[in-house]
């Protein structure tokens, strides 16, 4: 008896069940945000918190309530920028284990900021932007190509290629650093990814960056479904399947960088996030990818108040965090899927 494809499920189901899985995670994120600016290395009480809220600062604590808002908002932004990407390069390769870290792309924006800071005495938040997204878009340009290499760019040898140059990469940054002691300090905790100097003014210059690159993958959406189909059906059904590529790797590269400027190389959110989505609202993108970006904003957020949570009185980034959380996904996925295409 034929079943139907994975992908055409997907794009059937339900809208009534997405709906609802939607309301869900709103309210997910409704609940941790609250947990977000209740919870942390202070404790603080409710007087504190709604003083706090109203931007009292008279006391220690309602200091430490008015400095969570913008971090909770910066891991909102992170978390979601960096879940559709992972969407979006997943759909792009048409690889499973596709994810800004695990393709090396996140290292590419990391290099390229060392350099920045390193060579150039970089320190404007405008040019770690640039430069970030610099280096994400030609380490994504160099895995592709070097994943192409021998009869095209196939899951396994995407997510091969990816390792190794992020494995590359980890050891240019630390040349870089090594025989500068000053420049090691100011790296190091962003390196780690976290969202704990998290300003209103960061979230300012980064904010618009992230809503273009949204837009872009969001538009996108209807080619992202064809690419899933395989190129020859693809353009059978009139997609230029070229310029639907590039114009959706080029919203995810904004994404990444963005994110990877402002809170360091957070890794397995992009990779973590998209699959879970899957089973919750199928693989239809134009539904996929803003879950996806609910999904990412509910996860980083988590992890921020769980770090914060088991370290009192000190706290753990969330890169450490969802390193623990994706690293046995990862396996996973690799176990289960085989390393298939989707």
């Amino acid at each position: 008896m034929r079943t139907t494809p994975p992908s055409v499920a997907g794009l059937r189901r339900s809208a009534a069940v997405r709906l609802i899985w939607i309301v869900v995670l709103v309210v997910a994120i409704v609940v941790l945000c609250a947990a977000s600016v209740a919870f942390g290395v202070r404790a603080v009480s409710m007087n504190d918190i709604l003083a706090g809220l109203g931007g009292d600062t008279s006391t220690v604590a309602r200091s430490a309530v008015v400095a969570r808002v913008p971090r909770t908002v910066l891991a909102l932004l992170v978390g979601a920028a960096l879940a559709m990407s992972g969407t979006t390069m997943q759909a792009v390769t048409r690889n499973p284990l596709a994810d800004p870290g695990i393709l090396g792309v996140s290292s590419g924006a990391a290099l390229a900021v060392v350099i920045g800071i390193a060579f150039f005495g970089m320190s404007s938040p405008y040019a770690f932007l640039v430069v970030a997204i610099a280096g994400a878009a030609v380490a994504a340009v160099f895995v592709y190509l070097i994943g192409s290499i021998g009869g095209g760019a196939s899951p396994l040898k995407l997510a091969l290629a990816g390792a190794a140059i992020s494995a590359a990469f980890a050891s240019l940054v630390s040349a870089v650093l090594l025989p500068r002691v000053d420049v090691v300090e100011s790296f190091r905790f962003w390196q780690i990814g976290g969202v704990g100097g998290a300003t209103w003014d960061r979230i300012a210059v980064i904010a618009p960056v992230l809503v273009v690159g949204a837009v872009v993958c969001l538009v996108m959406a209807g080619g992202m479904n064809s690419l899933a189909l395989g190129d020859e059906l693809a353009t059978g059904l009139g997609v230029n399947v070229l310029r639907s590529r590039l114009t959706s790797s080029a919203g995810a590269v904004i994404l990444c960088g963005a994110a990877t400027a402002i809170a360091g190389p957070i890794g397995f959110v992009g990779l973590v996030v998209p699959h879970v989505c899957r089973l919750l609202v199928g693989t239809d993108h134009r539904w996929l990818l803003p879950f996806s970006a609910l999904g990412g904003a509910a996860l980083l957020v988590m992890a921020d108040v769980v770090g914060r949570l088991v370290a009192r009185p000190s706290e753990i980034d969330v890169g450490i965090v969802t390193a623990i959380i994706g690293a046995p996904f990862f396996i996973w996925i690799v176990r289960r899927q085989k390393v298939r295409e989707l």
